[in-house]
């Protein structure tokens, strides 16, 4: 209805100051909305569907690259993490997560009694950097696979885009953060959202932190929380401690959804996000699990995404002051009080050894059985009486390396549930390295490209170490697995079970010292799709990259 004479610009100023003081307060007497079904806020807190108070504790895992290591959840859980942050990506700027795999994520994460962040990436620096997404085209990838996410509500937040803005254009960020959840509650989405901040997720302008009671207020449902990224802006405990204060005095709800103990902008002051997130009770996901390149590799908490080789960030984020294992406590939804499952999963079958070689052997065993749902498998070294877990898998193979030539060796294998229930031990299988083995002078990476129901494609790099030129190659591996190649280029490929042998291509035989070739291929698997570990070339084994 419009008035019939305009106010007088006093009085205009007046109601503007007014509604700038009130805005943190009516952002909480929203008029009425949808009754949440999972995660809802309440007074400035995340909390569960039950009403527990739910406090993040968790770490990020880029799975849209590298898709084969799924089986990291298992390990992230078993570290006590309660969250996962897991990266995904629309297809914009890197291979599209399907819904068929954005569910296989969900089920692991419930598996292993884990909250599922799920975030696109591909709006990462938009407006700065090449190629990135708008929020509009992030909330459309969630409608696209919003048959994945309906009904997990209670297990699932939706973090509509990562890092949305870089440091150009920034501004657009309130208008357009609302625009993409009014859209997502329009498709019927009644998840808890998680909103990123601009400026590289780090808002040194304040826009998220100077606009975040509008947008929670235009949220129909009243059920976003705000997520922070700690870096190099955050070096300073007065800095922490006034950005997420601020937000707390609001109660707006947030998250330190990112942060490391370094980074190339500068020295974030880790004890104290970590010290003041206690304090405060709020969440935060350290970056993050393992993969990272581009001269970060030094945020990776586990290297090569081996749970047995913590980094010293790993080891200060897991196990130090304020860290995981200290503060975590997991999610009510998964019901880990008295009375809930205490039956052990069945032993699993006798583990076969194959590819063996001078460093290696490659095992596998049958599945065991839960009421529940089998998680994970410990596979052990016995000697002496005593055992030794050498590895851990989400799978039924697992390939053990760091052996010694001409050695004999036994193994067992042991099966966990999502309650933490330990199967009794599997027969043992008795191993004994070939002899002579030494590394060669070679050095592989092996990576999944692209990924689809069924189909992957990957890439093989074989990099010559030694001072003399390679002429003419064999390399070999074992897929943990069971993939089957069906076309390569690069190389020629026979393939006997899951063992695979490639012969050099005219045009990619000669490898100069310090030099490298590469070989592309297309697969197909079921279940999983772990990485080999092994590899072989001219009958010397490699180090894997």
């Amino acid at each position: 209805m419009r008035p019939r004479t305009p106010p007088s610009p006093r009085a205009v100023g007046l109601f503007a100051a007014l509604l700038g003081l009130l805005l943190p307060f009516l952002a909480f007497t929203t008029p009425a909305h949808a009754a949440p079904t999972g995660f809802h806020v309440e007074n400035g807190r995340l909390l569960e569907a039950s009403g527990n108070d739910f406090v993040m504790r968790g770490v990020n895992h880029a799975h849209t690259w590298y898709a084969d290591r799924i089986g990291s959840l298992a390990h992230i859980k078993a570290k006590g993490a309660n969250t996962v942050r897991v990266v995904l990506s629309s297809g914009d700027r890197w291979t599209r997560n399907d819904a068929s795999d954005v569910g296989d994520v969900v089920a692991r994460c419930k598996q292993n009694r884990l909250i599922c962040v799920l975030e696109v990436h591909d709006t990462t620096g938009y407006g700065e950097q090449s190629g990135a997404a708008t929020l509009s085209r992030a909330a459309d990838y969630w409608i696209s696979v919003r048959s994945a996410l309906a009904g997990q509500e209670d297990h699932v937040i939706v973090n509509i885009g990562n890092e949305p803005y870089g440091n150009t254009g920034y501004t657009a960020w309130t208008a357009d953060t609302k625009a993409a959840i009014q859209k997502l509650r329009d498709a019927g989405f009644d998840h808890t959202l998680m909103v990123d901040a601009p400026n590289w997720g780090q808002d040194w302008a304040f826009t998220m932190r100077d606009n975040a009671a509008s947008v929670f207020a235009a949220d129909p449902d009243a059920n976003t929380v705000f997520s922070i990224h700690m870096y190099g802006v955050f070096d300073t405990a007065a800095e922490i401690n006034d950005y997420l204060g601020r937000f707390v005095s609001a109660k707006l709800p947030i998250v330190v959804g990112e942060f490391g103990h370094n980074h190339s902008d500068g020295d974030p002051d880790e004890d104290t996000i970590l010290a003041v997130t206690r304090q405060l009770g709020l969440g935060y996901l350290g970056w993050s699990w393992s993969g990272n390149g581009g001269g970060v590799e030094y945020l990776d908490m586990v290297t090569n995404f081996d749970p047995d080789q913590l980094t010293g960030w790993g080891e200060r984020l897991f196990d130090g002051a304020d860290g995981i294992a200290a503060t975590s406590e997991e999610a009510a939804v998964y019901g880990s009080g008295p009375g809930d499952d205490t039956t052990a999963p069945t032993a699993p079958g006798t583990p076969a050894a194959s590819a063996v070689t001078a460093s290696s052997a490659t095992l596998t065993w049958g599945a065991s059985t839960d009421a529940v749902g089998v998680t994970g498998y410990d596979v052990v070294r016995i000697s002496g009486g005593a055992e030794t877990v050498v590895t851990t898998t989400a799978g039924t193979s697992a390939t053990v390396t760091g052996l010694t030539a001409d050695t004999a060796y036994t193994f067992a294998v042991y099966a966990r549930d999502a309650a933490g229930n330990r199967s009794q031990r599997s027969a043992t299988v008795a191993v004994t390295t070939s002899s002579g083995g030494t590394t060669g002078a070679c050095e592989i990476g092996y990576r999944v490209t692209g990924e689809w129901p069924g189909g992957f494609q990957g890439e093989v790099t074989v990099r010559n170490t030694g001072t003399s030129a390679v002429n003419g190659w064999t390399l070999t591996w074992t897929f943990p697995a069971g993939q089957r190649i069906t076309n390569m280029w690069g190389g020629t490929p026979t393939q006997s079970g899951s063992e695979v042998s490639v012969a050099s291509a005219p045009y990619t035989a000669s490898i100069p010292a310090s030099g490298s070739v590469s070989l592309g291929f297309t697969a197909s698997w079921t279940g999983a799709n772990p990485s080999p570990t092994a590899f072989g070339l001219n009958g010397a084994d490699c180090s894997v990259a």
